[in-house]
This record gives structure tokens, C-alpha cells and sequence, in this order.
């Protein structure tokens, strides 16, 4: 598999099962929270490994870089205040080795994370070894740390797995680093938009576009269970779903569907897809399987039933529906029976997305000429709206349920100027609000499952 992580050395510092030796209680379902100062030290380097890592790469501080992908990481979680490295008085390769904890209090550091990086020589090939360790200031003792080898190209992603690693930690939830979104990069004017499927790491960085823009390509979703993407395209006027390989760039034809009213999503096994349909002038809920091509449709309606989604442990789907009078929220089983309305504030929803926790639905919801991205539980109680603005929608959550990502356009002016959509993000207490970088405006954002090995 192409620049697949090699792991070839790891270890792991237990502590007694049953016993939470979390460093800090972080509840992130709060807000307004005082973020926890944490140091990250640059990665030591001896200077053999690093004219050797220099070949390859042409970075002159490997274990610079790296700090700083962990340090990125954690400062836009909102959740960490990571220390200016001026203030650092001890060496890196001394604080790895055993930290002079009293200096890293001086500074208010109550987290330290060293490292060390080493270049080796595997089967007469280059391979890089990352050495990574946790420190407790406040109890002066080490807590956790692993190291693993890998090709010389695989940095960033060491970064991203100890950022996980550190995340998962300090908070007791799984990480979301090691992940890649998806999305529609898009340039021209409105009216003339380019769109082509593109990918990057969740940070920003290692941007690849997997489309040319000949054709219009539109709501690329992932497979939660790899890295197999579905979107529709449009193939001579005709809607077309495909199927993608991240990995191999492998791409199949699921096959021309005239009346696609919605883009199609995974189930959580990745075996089928379900969408939203219209024959002869009714949209109805579908679902196809993969595997024998067998459609089946789950809702028979006389109004539109579109926007469906499956719950992670697939025993039902979210859709949106105008049965009502208009637009709102339902959940029905995955066989299409006890459909049960749970919206019922004021506006009109859409895009309902479950939570890969399962806990709650994200949704966009329309309400007196405003957007909003909010979330509520599964029957539809606590409500709570994340975000408003002129338009935004598409929400996408992170693998840990965490955070969504959407995206936003801004108005044009009196001459149809000043058009734009750009990628934002958001946590679950609606106070981290950040812009994603991207190399160009962009739209339907899906985020992938952890990368794994």
C-alpha cells in the first residue's frame, strides 16, 4: 500500500488496569474552558541522522517539524495552551532522556512531550525511527510514549498518531489526527465554478486533487471502514455515482441514476449505500448493495423523502421529509418501518448526520434567512445550534464525534463579486470555531475513519 506506515518497533508504558491516570479531567462538552499549558519539546536529532534524513527530505530540522505538527495539533483543539519553545530551558536531548521537571513548573508547563529521531538502514533501505515520550510535570514521572519506524515520508503522520495518542491521554477520548477529509475544491466565478474532488490530511497539508474538473463532481462521502470513497458526477447531463480508492486509484462505475436527488452514503459496514431517489416525480429513501446490485426501496410516500444517514451500529437511518408540510428530521429503522418524526423547533432542517458516537445528529437547519449547524439527541431533545451564518450546511463529523466540519459561502456583491466557500469547524461546545485551510474555496467536506497501520 502506498506510503503505508511501517511499524517495527513500539512501545508502551502501562500503568495498573482499572485506574484512570488521566493528567487532566477535560470535559469537552464544555465550554469556556482554560486550556491545559502543555510544552513540546522539538525532537531531538543527532547530526548524522540528520544530513542522512536530509537526503530524502530536505528538511533541515526533522524533529522541528514534527513538534510542531504535535503542537498544531493540540493548540486548535481549544483545549491546550501550547508554550512559546523560547521559554523552554532545558535541551531536547536532555529532557528526553530524564526532565528536570522543576524547570518545566517554572514555566507552568504541566505536560511535556519530548522525542528523538533517528535515521536506520532496513533491507539497504532509508528508514526513520520516532521515539516519543508523555511526562507528568505536576507528578514528575513519565506516563506514557511509543516509538515506530517508518519511510522517511511518513513524518506528518507520525506527528498526527502521537498527537492521537496524547489527545486520547488527556481527555479519555480517541483522537481524530491521523485522518483525511475529503472534499469539492472549487474556483471561477459562481456562475462558472471549476469543481474537482480533492483530498488533504485533516490539517491542511498534503493536498491532492483526484478529478480534473471536466466534469461537475459533487458530495464526495467516505466508506467509514476504509479508505473507499463514494460521490456523484455528472456524465452527459446524467448523474453518475462512482466508486474510489484512495489507496490505488482505482474507480468504478456503481452505475446512471436519472432521478438522484441526494448524494449516496455508506452504511457503517461499507457494504452498502443508501440515497435518495425520485421516479415519477417522488423522492424516495433507496439503499443498494454493493456486493449483488440489489436496490431496495425502504419509504413510500407521497411527499420527499431525501438526505439519509445511517446510525454507526446500523440499526437505523436519519432522513429529512416534507410528510409534515415541511422540511424536518425523522428516524426510521434500517428495514424502513416505525418512521418517527424528531424535530419540531421552529425553521426548516436538513442534512441530518449521525454521529459515528451515536449519540446525537448533526443537521442544518434554515430559520428566518439564516443558517445554522446544530446538533440534538437521536429522539430530537436538546437541541442546541452550534453556529449561524448567510448560508453553511454539509456537516461532516470527525471519527470521535467530537467535531464537525461544514462549509460556508459568503454573498455577492451588487456586481457579483466577492463569492466564496470555505471549509469550517466546530466542537461540540460551539465556542471553537476555526477555518480550514485549503488550497482553493471548497464544499462538501467528509471526513475519513482513523488511517490505522
Amino acid at each position: 500500500m502506498k506510503n503505508k506506515l511501517l511499524l517495527i518497533i513500539i512501545f508502551c508504558f502501562f500503568l495498573k488496569p482499572g485506574i484512570s491516570y488521566s493528567l487532566v479531567e477535560i470535559d469537552i462538552t464544555r465550554g469556556n474552558l482554560d486550556p491545559l499549558p502543555i510544552s513540546v519539546s522539538p525532537f531531538f536529532i543527532d547530526d548524522t541522522s540528520k544530513e542522512k534524513i536530509k537526503k530524502n527530505l530536505d528538511i533541515d530540522n526533522l524533529g522541528l517539524e514534527i513538534s510542531k505538527v504535535i503542537e498544531n495539533n493540540l493548540r486548535k483543539t481549544g483545549l491546550f495552551d501550547t508554550l512559546n519553545k523560547e521559554s523552554f530551558l532545558q535541551k531536547p536531548d536532555i529532557a528526553h532522556l530524564k526532565p528536570r521537571f522543576e524547570d518545566w513548573a517554572l514555566i507552568k508547563s504541566q505536560v511535556l512531550i519530548t522525542g528523538k529521531v533517528s535515521s536506520k538502514i532496513i533491507n539497504e533501505k532509508d528508514y526513520i525511527r520516532i521515539e516519543f515520550k508523555l511526562w507528568d510535570i505536576l507528578g514528575a514521572k513519565m506516563v506514557d510514549g511509543f516509538s515506530l519506524t517508518t519511510v522517511p515520508t511518513n513524518w506528518r503522520r507520525v506527528g498526527h498518531k502521537i498527537s492521537d495518542k496524547v489527545y486520547e491521554r488527556l481527555t479519555g477520548e480517541s483522537g481524530y489526527f491521523d485522518t483525511r477529509i475529503i472534499y469539492v475544491a472549487e474556483e471561477g466565478p459562481k456562475t462558472q465554478r471549476v469543481k474537482k474532488l480533492a483530498i488533504m490530511d485533516q490539517d491542511g497539508f498534503n493536498t491532492k486533487y483526484l478529478t480534473l474538473g471536466n466534469e461537475l463532481v459533487l458530495t464526495p462521502r467516505f466508506n467509514p471502514t476504509n479508505q473507499m470513497v463514494t460521490y456523484l458526477s455528472y456524465f452527459r447531463n446524467m448523474p453518475r455515482v462512482y466508486l474510489l480508492n484512495i489507496e490505488t486509484g482505482k474507480q468504478e462505475v456503481v452505475g446512471d441514476f436519472p432521478g438522484m436527488t441526494f448524494a449516496p452514503r455508506f452504511s457503517p459496514d461499507g457494504k452498502k449505500i443508501i440515497m435518495s431517489l425520485a421516479k415519477d416525480g417522488n423522492s424516495e429513501i433507496w439503499v443498494r448493495n454493493l456486493e449483488t446490485n440489489i436496490q431496495e426501496k425502504l419509504t413510500d410516500h407521497p411527499s420527499i423523502d431525501t438526505s439519509p444517514s445511517y446510525s454507526p451500529d446500523g440499526k437505523y437511518i436519519t432522513f429529512n421529509s416534507d410528510r409534515s408540510g415541511y422540511q424536518q428530521i425523522y428516524v426510521m429503522r434500517s428495514d424502513g418501518s416505525k418512521v418517527k418524526r424528531i424535530s419540531f423547533g421552529k425553521g426548516i432542517y436538513g442534512t441530518p448526520v449521525w454521529s459515528p458516537r451515536g449519540d446525537l445528529i448533526a443537521f442544518t437547519k434554515l430559520h428566518k434567512g439564516k443558517f445554522f449547524i446544530g446538533v440534538m439527541r437521536t429522539d430530537g431533545t436538546g437541541e442546541r445550534l452550534l453556529t449561524e451564518n448567510f448560508y453553511q450546511e454539509a456537516p461532516s463529523w470527525s471519527p470521535n464525534g467530537r467535531i464537525i466540519i461544514f462549509y460556508r459561502e459568503t454573498k455577492t456583491d451588487d456586481k457579483g463579486q466577492g463569492f466564496s466557500a470555505k471549509l469550517w469547524s466546530i466542537d461540540l461546545t460551539g465556542y471553537n470555531e476555526r477555518l480550514v485551510s485549503t488550497e482553493t474555496d471548497a464544499s462538501d467536506p467528509s471526513w475519513s475513519s482513523l488511517l490505522g497501520n
